[in-house]
Order: structure tokens, then C-alpha cells, then sequence
């Protein structure tokens, strides 16, 4: 199969299979999903190589254009309001879940302590691919926005992955023996997130003045076009220096909203269409990154134990939004909200493997099953219970997609 035939076939067969599970009221990103899962089955292993190399910047493409929507959505007032919440939604989660599936996994499993936690924490990482598009769709429904849910979980969940990854990466270490220093591993966790922040700022502010004094001149395309290309070196400098750099893309929308709000209200309707293209090829490629056959080796106790790690990361979520101001309802759709995982578990999944465990294949196997089994139960649980928990805001119109 042909890179080009490949890449037809990613964006035909997701815009079918979205618009098919919309029409059957499932959401649309579930049948880009499983028909990336099927383009992975019926291709019998013949995936270019190329696409390998180029998958990793278009999940970074379409994140980065998604994390850029939710950062022009997200005012001070707002982020004032919500922000305690929203930092406990970061971390509790979380370690809840994580704390949990360590003992199931050391238990049931027979994996030792070190081993037990790093796949925990790669179980343990919510998904702000599956979380955040769909927070939007509910924002600009109306639904939850007169306590800001959305907000509280969408911005709960970008900084989620960050504590999650930090943990995989110390209990990673201590597992093969590297010589890990767990306070300096620690203090990156803040140090990662206002590194990747700083910049998002600097570079809000030098687009806001930019975008100010040559608003006449620039149109709203080669705004955008500037805005994703600084983005996209934010993110690669990140990489490269490790830091949160998608907090920083998020960051960069933030303070466009607040310097230059009709600059950002043009920007956020180019990235609304941009998003329509980037959606299948995030969705798609994370089914594609799906392998079934290794998902099949977890069996039954993986689905249970992963299982068993919703449930306390429910309790971490319950305990999160204490005092929150939020009602019974509006805290069980937060609980629903951070059960898809996707992201992270696509991409770390292999790591454990590729550095030497015995345990990788099991624990890449645990990975692909929490895919399986929570994408399409957050999915169909914000999109069906969303509309009965929470409460729609006057004058909006529009349906979740």
C-alpha cells in the first residue's frame, strides 16, 4: 500500500465513518477510530514506512491545533474561577489511579514494584485528544457553561499527562536500573510545566503585538498560518528540551484572548475548519496505531485491572471536585469525562518494550486494551449523558458532534 493510497484512505474512509456513527447518534471520532483499527487489520502489516516517521508530527499537528482552539476559548475570569478544580482534576486523578493499578498489577500480575508503576502510569494518563475536542463541542453547545465543566476538565486534562508521564518516566528508570533521582525527577514535574508555559506567554504576547499594529495588513489565513507555524517550533523546542510545550501552545491562545480578542475570535473560526481535516488524521492514525492481536494477549484480567484503575481514578475525581461548587450530576459527568485514554497510551505503550522489560509486550498489550475499552466508553458517555448532566446555557443552539 502506497503512502498516497494511505493517506486517501484515512481522510475518505474517517469522513465516512464519522458521518455513518453520527447518523446511528454514536460519536463521530469513534468511527474514525475503529476505521483506522480496520485500515490496521485489512492492511496486513504493509504500512509504509514513511507514514511511521510522519504519524508523530500529525498527532503533534492536529494536538497542536486543538490545544490552540481551547486556549482561545479560555478567558482570565474564567481560568481565575475554575483554577483550583482544575488543578486538583491535574494530579488527583491521577495518582489515584496509578497508586491503584500498581498493587493490581504487582498482585494479579506478578509484576514487581518498579515495573508495576511504570506501566500503571502509562495506564494512568487521560487522554486530552479524545477529552478536549470534545470539551469544545460541549462549550459551544451552551452545556455546563454556567460553572464552566468543560473548562474545569479540559483544562484538568491538559495538565494530567504531565504528572502521569513524569511517574512512567522515574518508575521506567528504577525498573532498568538507570540511576534515577526521585525529588530532581519530582521537581521537573513543575519545572516541565512552567518551562513549557514561559514561552506560550512570550509568544502570545509578541503575536498580540503583532497581530495589533498589522491587523489592516495581515488577513485572517496568514494569521493563522503564523500562529500554527510558531506553535509548531514551540512544541519542537519542548521536545527537545522536555517541557510541557503543548501547556505552552495553550498558553500562546490564552493571551491572544485577553490582548487581542478579535484577533483570537478570527483565529479560533480558521482552526474550527483546520480541526475538521486534523480530526481524522489524529482519530484515524490513533486506530491505526491499534494492533488487536497484542490487545487479545491482556485477556480478561488486563480489561479487569484497567477496569479496577477507573474506578479509583472515579474516586480521585469525586475528591477533586469537593467544594467545587459543582452539583452530583455536573461531578459524575466530570468522572465520565476523564475516563478516555488514547494518546499517551498510543505512544508510550512500546517504550517499556524497546527498553528491554520483560514485561514490554504485556504491558504494550494492557495499553492497547485501555484504548479499546475507555475511547469509546468516554466517547459515547460524554456525547449520550452530557445533554442530561449538564445544564444547557440560554441561547445556545448547536449540537455536541
Amino acid at each position: 500500500m502506497t503512502l498516497n493510497l494511505l493517506i486517501v484512505l484515512t481522510l475518505i474512509g474517517g469522513w465516512i465513518f464519522s458521518r455513518v456513527f453520527s447518523r446511528i447518534g454514536l460519536p463521530g471520532v469513534l468511527g474514525m477510530i475503529i476505521w483506522g483499527m480496520l485500515m490496521g487489520v485489512f492492511s496486513g502489516g504493509s504500512i509504509p514506512g514513511s507514514l511511521e516517521e510522519l504519524s508523530p508530527f500529525l498527532k503533534s499537528m492536529a494536538l497542536i491545533v486543538i490545544l490552540l482552539r481551547a486556549g482561545l476559548g479560555i478567558s482570565v475570569k474564567t481560568l481565575t474561577r475554575v483554577g483550583k478544580t482544575a488543578l486538583l482534576m491535574a494530579f488527583l486523578p491521577c495518582i489515584f489511579e496509578g497508586a491503584a493499578l500498581m498493587v493490581l498489577l504487582h498482585h494479579f500480575l506478578g509484576f514487581d514494584w518498579f515495573v508495576a508503576g511504570s506501566c500503571a502510569f502509562i495506564l494512568a494518563a487521560v487522554s486530552p485528544a479524545v477529552v478536549v475536542p470534545s470539551m469544545l463541542n460541549l462549550q459551544e453547545s451552551g452545556l455546563g457553561q454556567d460553572k464552566e465543566v468543560p473548562t474545569i476538565v479540559l483544562a484538568g486534562a491538559s495538565l494530567d499527562d504531565v504528572f502521569a508521564i513524569t511517574l512512567f518516566s522515574i518508575f521506567l528508570g528504577l525498573s532498568t536500573g538507570a540511576d534515577v533521582h526521585i525529588s530532581r525527577a519530582l521537581l521537573d514535574i513543575p519545572i516541565s510545566i512552567f518551562g513549557g508555559i514561559l514561552p506560550g506567554i512570550a509568544a502570545g504576547f509578541g503575536l498580540a503585538w503583532y497581530f495589533r499594529t498589522h491587523h489592516e495588513k495581515v488577513r485572517a489565513t496568514e494569521k493563522s498560518l503564523l500562529l500554527l507555524g510558531l506553535a509548531i517550533l514551540l512544541v519542537d523546542i519542548g521536545e527537545q528540551i522536555h517541557t510541557a510545550a503543548l501547556l505552552g501552545v495553550m498558553t500562546t491562545g490564552f493571551i491572544l484572548l485577553e490582548r487581542v480578542e478579535h484577533v483570537a475570535h478570527e483565529l479560533a473560526s480558521k482552526l474550527k475548519k483546520i480541526w475538521i481535516f486534523a480530526e481524522i488524521i489524529l482519530f484515524v492514525l490513533i486506530g491505526l496505531s491499534v494492533d488487536l492481536q497484542v490487545a487479545w494477549h491482556a485477556g480478561l484480567k488486563g480489561l479487569l485491572i484497567i477496569a479496577g484503575g477507573l474506578v479509583f481514578r472515579s474516586i480521585g475525581v469525586g475528591l477533586a471536585t469537593i467544594g467545587s461548587g459543582l452539583n452530583r450530576k455536573e461531578r459524575l459527568f466530570c468522572v465520565i469525562a476523564y475516563l478516555p485514554k488514547a494518546t499517551v497510551q498510543a505512544a508510550m505503550g512500546s517504550v517499556p518494550l524497546a527498553a528491554g522489560l520483560a514485561e514490554g509486550e504485556l504491558i504494550l498489550a494492557l495499553a492497547v486494551l485501555a484504548i479499546i475499552f475507555t475511547a469509546p466508553l468516554g466517547l459515547v458517555g460524554i456525547r449520550t449523558l452530557g445533554p442530561k448532566l449538564l445544564n444547557p446555557t440560554s441561547g445556545s443552539g448547536e449540537q455536541i458532534s
